[in-house]
């Protein structure tokens, strides 16, 4: 075997050996030290862009949790302020019903007035004061406001948007969009079911196949779903006609009444006629539905629940009768009229259009009375208070479970953002941390072969003094 001076083979192999073992033993202590696998790029190139990336998604979703909650804080405070409004209102609406008795004089009344001035007051000082972080809530100017809810910037999936609270303002409450018709006819009563709808903002809604009777239409407007629609069906009334004997021989008549056949004894004394019909009609009135009240001139009927009124005249043993014998109205289909409010949620304006046999056509506008102007030093003023008082309530409350809704869907959705977040942060570990037994383990096998490696150079360094020996 060849021996040589010049070049030492086996202490350049020591030498590389010695450096990388002192290569790993410094990156096995570093990860030791900073308790992360990925401490620079030169680690893992891939790792270190993934796990930035899912830094960046961490603590973007930290933050829109906290700005989650700032949301869910804003609107808790609104929601408090306007339950404080509506104690006031609710303070408001017992003393208007108060001034609306009669056992108040004028003194009383103005009395009254000065508490509900004062209330009105305080309400209109909270609308306007109420803020957060300087930001006014109830004054009518908080109007499509966005939270950002998400690390990203993706509309649709990463921001909330409040379109508006409403104005607790008392030159606001009380009114609103909408309408109010008192007393409507529904044109000609009927039985018979036809197709009805109503169609508000551009949608159309099916009310059914339903008779033109205004009971069953202001059930069937109560039942249709449509947000803000309501109505109440009048009481029915039939006045009494003009009584004309027109019997030639005393007997029996059937009286039909909504569909209840009625024996009647019918004869020539217009008195005798009155009371037999009254006494039989209101005999049956739980089945039909229907009153009948002697007037001293006539029979008029009435129906407390504003159904139809439909009577028919049927001879029976007597001669000549007729319904004005009775002093009742011709035979016929007697209908009632409705009371129909809307209240228009946000963004629907236009046009409220029934179709059908109650056919009706009414515009979206401003109506009802404003809180600041309710006047109760009278009685028909403590009246039009109580609806302008109940509307601000409907507003109030409107208000409320809007913000409680809001606060739901914060705290749902701070809930999924510590999720994610959670998630992954464990994700990132996986990728970056340090795995402490892999290392240790590294560490001791680093140290081990640093020292083997330092002893083997020694040895190597040697060799050639072997060459010496060769000289002697």
């Amino acid at each position: 075997m060849a021996s040589y001076i010049n070049t030492n083979l086996a202490s350049l192999n020591a030498q590389r050996n010695l450096t990388t073992s002192q290569s790993s033993l410094a990156t096995a202590l570093q990860r030791l030290s900073s308790g992360l696998r990925i401490n620079s790029a030169k680690d893992d190139a891939a790792g270190l862009a993934i796990s930035e990336r899912m830094t960046s998604q961490i603590n973007g979703a930290n933050q829109a949790a906290r700005n989650a909650n700032d949301g869910i804080s804003l609107a808790q405070t609104a929601e408090g302020d306007l339950a404080q409004i509506g104690k006031n209102l609710q303070r408001m609406r017992d003393l208007s019903v108060q001034s609306a008795n009669a056992t108040n004089s004028a003194s009383d009344r103005a009395a009254i007035q000065n508490e509900i001035t004062q209330l009105s007051s305080e309400i209109d000082r909270v609308a306007q004061s109420s803020s957060f972080n300087g930001v006014k809530l109830l004054n009518g100017s908080f109007t499509s406001q966005s939270f950002q809810v998400g690390a990203n910037n993706v509309a649709a999936q990463d921001q909330i948007t409040i379109s508006s609270i409403s104005s607790a303002r008392t030159s606001a409450l009380g009114q609103f969009q909408g309408f109010t018709l008192t007393g409507q006819s529904i044109g000609t009563a009927s039985n018979t079911a036809a197709a009805q709808s109503v169609t508000v903002g551009g949608a159309t809604t099916s009310l059914g196949t339903i008779a033109n009777d205004a009971k069953v239409l202001a059930s069937a407007i109560n039942s249709s779903g449509v947000a803000g629609l309501g109505a109440t069906a009048n009481a029915t009334s039939v006045a009494a006609a003009t009584q004309t004997i027109g019997t030639t021989t005393a007997g029996t008549v059937t009286l039909t009444v909504n569909g209840t056949a009625i024996t009647v004894n019918a004869t020539t004394n217009a008195a005798t006629n009155r009371t037999n019909a009254v006494t039989a009609l209101n005999a049956q009135s739980s089945v039909t539905g229907v009153v009948a009240t002697d007037t001293g001139s006539g029979v008029s009927l009435a129906a407390a629940d504003g159904r139809n009124i439909t009577t028919a005249l049927t001879l029976g043993t007597a001669v000549g009768t007729t319904m004005a014998d009775f002093g009742m109205a011709a035979a016929g289909t007697y209908g009632s009229t409705l009371n129909i409010t809307y209240q228009a949620p946000a963004g629907i304006t236009g046009n409220v259009v029934f179709t059908g046999a109650f056919s009706n056509t009414t515009a979206i506008a401003a109506t009802g009375t404003a809180i600041s102007a309710i006047d109760v030093s009278t009685v028909s003023g403590a009246q039009t208070a109580l609806t302008a008082i109940d509307a601000a309530l409907s507003a109030v409350n409107t208000s409320r479970a809007s913000l409680g809704a809001y606060q739901n869907r914060f705290s749902s959705v701070v809930a999924s953002l510590q999720t994610t977040a959670e998630n992954l942060t464990a994700s990132r570990s996986r990728i970056q941390d340090a795995d402490f037994a892999a290392e240790t383990a590294a560490l001791t096998r680093g140290q081990i072969l640093q020292q083997a490696g330092t002893a083997m150079l020694a040895q190597a360094n040697a060799l050639p003094n072997g060459v010496l020996a060769l000289l002697r």
